[in-house]
């Protein structure tokens, strides 16, 4: 088994953190105030640790197609990934959140299944 499933955990970490992040941007306040959050303010420190983690997950998926037992979940990462994003370029901006959060939801199913094949396997 490759050693890189066992970061399928800190993936999660990231995934959830994500969610949390287009809450903040995309949330339902920001709905209500009518505020573009393409205009908001984001920190160049956390805008560069949110591309790097993106840069870093999509490596690592990548990275996973090597492995005979995480192609599924590996090729479903990247099938939601591409799925999510053509959705949400074509929604309406209060879409975009509801959007996000079921693309979430099921990167996250799918990092769990790679956790679980890392420890049966391993």
């Amino acid at each position: 088994m490759l050693p890189q499933a066992i970061l399928a955990p800190l993936w999660m970490g990231f995934e959830l953190w994500q969610l949390v992040q287009a809450e903040r941007y995309l949330g339902i306040r920001q709905i209500e105030r009518g505020t573009d959050p393409r205009t908001l303010e984001v920190g160049e420190g956390r805008a560069a640790l949110w591309s790097l983690g993106l840069l870093a997950e999509s490596v690592w998926v990548l990275s996973l197609l090597f492995e005979r037992r995480l192609i599924d979940p590996a090729l479903g990462m990247i099938v939601v990934t591409l799925a999510g994003y053509a959705m949400r370029r074509s929604v309406e901006m209060k879409w975009v959140l509801v959007v996000l959060t079921f693309e979430g939801a099921v990167r996250i199913g799918m990092l769990l299944a790679i956790a679980v094949r890392f420890w049966r396997y391993a």
